[in-house]
């Protein structure tokens, strides 16, 4: 055991050393050891206690670099820590990451942001696949239960937690969300996944994927399905979808690659937003077609997002005696479509041997029709940025970014951002930055237009009110200041990463009652500080584990439906062991706070309001799998067969949300084929 974890060290000697020795005696027990392990590690020497790899990252800067010298507080999930959890959806493997908060609402619902900036129709995350935007630009959200991918289908999940507008403008606030998926050599065969369980879940993937000369390709497809939560005999979602990628492989180490897919669900219970409403959309369509050219320092993509929907206005369950939610014409069904354009390109230089230049662009164009607006919408987007990396020492890194952009509907903005990152000894980073990020009012938020009938005459309420958009609006600001560090000790066994934050955000976008009309405008300003800190470890060559905490304290806030809402504490811990035998089983915890959310006047008027307090909740997770077969056929590819049983929510029922479901348990047996 070495010595800085002996108690006879401290006290036979502390009394007879001074601070400075103590300091020098603890630099040479756990950074030496470690300076040397490190570089023993990245040699790839083999170890069977060595500690997962150190992740390559590219979300941070748009290009492959490792974790630790991320100018962001960047988050992984990998393949493996996918297959191990038995989840049925990418917000279920997002609560094990510290800062991030998961809502989930309905059996379809789910909410996600960071930091104390969630709340119903959460709107300041944005998502990307294979770094194409999945965030419906006009309303401001994420079919979380959409998503154009399977879950076999993922690499990795990078999470960026803070705004990073510098790179990729509007909607970045909160931070960045991509999820990128194998390439088609890493997919080699075909992949059948199929689980089933209670609560009439369903979840199965098809993946096919191989090579021709030059070209590479993967075609995918998968089926989901869902009871709702309230009502087990009623489905919550129905939702198919289908992918196809095919690469040419070209000179120079550069790529053309052509993508397309389709997401149909019918239906989609949800999403409930803050006034009390529960949109029940029958039939949600999500098409898309992503190109994109690529070689080393430079790429140029271009893509179509579709968004058709068929929705249902309903009141919350607890108003549908009392209200009704039409258009202007007094119709309930409304009707949504919208396109996004999108292209961009970036290139890269390195400057000497201590810089590196970063430079793009990007023009984005949306288009909103829907019965429940005023007219047809659209908005025009045009950014640009730049970026310089600085490496005066082989310590010391400086990051600089600046991005300006245009937008039809606002005044231009610019979002700055710096960071330094400080390495003394090899293994440990020291990180502090500033950046800012804005969204912009949606074109629902600008151009809505419905109205909120009473069932039963009521002398205190107008016989209509109208809840509108505006075109005054100005977009949401974020102010965020971060420091952290992340450090590898005892050959790579152990990680810890610490992170302190301050977020001040304003011009929050709110509404406001006058008499029969309800306004859409910006309110008052937030602020936000807290930290997260956290232990990755590898106990044996068997078993690994993880455990953080988060806290987070709202320090000023503002009224209304855009007020914030957020639990002061959360734990996740995990545990995961897999044998030589094939056997494997995961246990992985989570502690969220009680929390208090704005709900809608409607509920205390008509006196049937749950209160806006969530208690605290402890959901815990398990999976037990064991490998029947396994069988490796050359270039890093493996024939197998596995069978899993997995359980959600083990200990007891919860709410996430005051208008949210109780959420109960839910019990699947999974089988996974590569072949």
């Amino acid at each position: 055991m070495p010595p800085c974890f002996g108690v006879h060290a401290v006290n036979g000697t502390f009394g007879f050393l001074s601070a400075s020795r103590l300091l020098a005696l603890a630099l040479t027990w756990i950074f030496i050891p470690t300076i040397a392990e490190s570089s023993e590690a990245n040699q790839g020497a083999s170890d069977v206690f060595s500690l997962l790899k150190e992740e390559s990252v590219s979300t941070a800067l748009r290009r492959e670099q490792p974790i630790s010298q991320a100018p962001s507080n960047v988050y992984v999930i990998t393949a493996e820590d996918i297959r191990h959890s038995g989840a049925v959806d990418v917000p279920t493997l997002l609560r094990r990451i510290p800062g991030i908060e998961v809502m989930q609402v309905t059996g379809a619902d789910f909410n996600v942001s960071v930091r104390g900036n969630n709340q119903l129709f959460a709107n300041k995350l944005l998502v990307l696949v294979d770094g194409r935007s999945v965030y419906i630009d006009v309303q401001g959200f994420v079919f979380w239960k959409g998503l154009p991918i399977t879950l076999p289908e993922i690499k990795q999940i990078e999470v960026i937690k803070g705004p990073i507008a510098a790179l990729y403008g509007f909607n970045a606030y909160d931070g960045v969300i991509n999820i990128i998926t194998k390439t088609p050599d890493e997919m080699k065969g075909s992949t059948l996944q199929v689980g089933g369980g209670e609560i009439g879940t369903v979840s199965t993937s098809t993946i096919h994927a191989g090579s021709t000369g030059k070209f590479r390709y993967r075609v995918s497809g998968g089926y989901d399905q869902t009871h709702q939560w309230r009502d087990r005999d009623s489905p919550a979602l129905r939702s198919s979808k289908f992918n196809a990628q095919i690469e040419h492989l070209m000179p120079d180490q550069s790529n053309l690659t052509l993508s397309s897919g389709l997401v149909h669900m019918d239906p989609h219970d949800g999403p409930v937003v803050g006034v009390g409403n529960t949109i029940l959309t029958p039939e949600v369509i999500l098409p898309y077609v992503n190109l994109s050219y690529d070689r080393p320092d430079f790429f140029l993509r271009a893509y179509w997002n579709g968004f058709f929907a068929e929705a249902v206005a309903l009141p919350h369950p607890l108003l549908q005696p009392f209200i009704t939610i039409t258009d202007r014409g007094g119709n309930s069904n409304l009707g949504f479509a919208s396109n996004t354009y999108n292209i961009e390109g970036q290139h890269s230089v390195s400057i000497g041997n201590m810089g590196r230049l970063t430079y793009g662009l990007n023009y984005r164009y949306n288009t909103l029709s829907c019965d429940c607006t005023s007219s047809f919408g659209r908005e025009h987007r045009l950014g640009a940025y730049v970026q310089g990396e600085w490496t005066p020492f082989r310590s010391l890194t400086v990051i600089g970014g600046l991005r300006y952009d245009l937008h039809s509907e606002i005044n231009p903005t610019y979002s700055p951002r710096l960071a330094v990152l400080y390495t003394p000894v090899a293994g440990h980073t020291f990180r502090a930055q500033a950046s800012t990020g804005y969204r912009p009012p949606t074109l629902y938020e600008t151009f809505q237009d419905v109205r909120l009938t009473p069932l039963v005459p009521n002398p205190l309420l107008p016989s209509s009110s109208a809840v509108l958009g505006s075109r005054n609006l100005r977009p949401e600001e974020i102010l965020s200041y971060e420091a952290g560090y992340q450090g590898w000790f005892y050959r790579h066994r152990i990680r810890v990463r610490a992170d302190f934050f301050y977020n001040r955000t304003s011009n929050l976008i709110g509404r406001s009652s006058t008499g029969a009309v309800t306004t859409t405008l910006n309110t008052d300003k937030t602020e936000i500080y807290g930290g997260e800190a956290g232990v990755e470890f590898q106990a044996s060559s068997w078993l690994t584990g993880f455990v953080n905490y988060s806290y987070q304290h709202i320090r000023k806030n503002i009224e209304g439906l855009a007020r914030r809402g957020a639990p002061h504490s959360k734990v996740n811990a995990g545990l995961r062991a897999e044998w030589l035998n094939g056997m494997s089983s995961e246990i992985v915890l989570h502690y969220v706070g009680p929390a208090t959310y704005p709900l809608s006047d409607s509920f205390d008027f008509f006196n049937v309001s749950p209160g806006g307090r969530v208690s605290g909740y402890t959901l815990l997770n398990l999976r037990a799998g064991y490998r029947l077969w396994e069988q490796d056929i050359g270039d890093g590819l493996r024939r197998s067969a596995e069978l899993a049983v997995s359980a959600f929510n083990v200990l007891d029922d919860h709410r996430e949300h005051p208008l949210g479901d109780l959420i109960g348990r839910r019990i699947m047996g999974w089988l996974t084929l590569k072949f």
